[in-house]
């Protein structure tokens, strides 16, 4: 079985807020809700993949010293499995804007499971729930 690198980021704003993006439809799991990143790129570590994943999908800008890695996912799915570092970021420059059709939401970290997830990012949410 493959294994698929992805790097993933909970984007906290001033109020303590993560953002989630909604899979767009034509997209595997379309409709669940994710949070921000994407693949990570031959020669690419998984700070820069978010640092670009960041610029294309919503249009903001961070920086390396600004993402501090959290936890991680491991989760095998029918015919891959996944690795994925959550890391935490709180200082970006921009608005996160939709660039990739998906819809975006601010969530407190007390709502996260009211929001259906793929199955990955389920076992993040009560890591993140303790360190919000």
């Amino acid at each position: 079985m493959k294994t698929v690198l992805v790097s993933a980021v909970a984007l906290v704003d001033a109020d303590g807020r993560v953002l989630l993006a909604q899979r767009p439809e034509g997209k595997m799991m379309a409709g669940l809700w994710e949070f921000p990143g994407g693949k990570v790129e031959p020669g690419e570590t998984p700070e820069r993949a978010l640092i670009r994943e960041l610029q294309e999908e919503l249009g903001v800008d961070t920086w390396q010293s600004c993402l501090a890695p959290l936890t991680f996912a491991s989760h095998a799915y029918g015919d891959f499995h996944l690795l994925m570092p959550l890391f935490i970021c709180r200082k970006w420059q921009g608005i996160p804007q939709p660039r990739e059709g998906q819809a975006l939401k601010w969530v407190r970290a007390t709502e996260l499971r009211k929001y259906p997830m793929p199955p990955a990012d389920i076992p993040l949410i009560p890591i993140l729930q303790d360190w919000l």
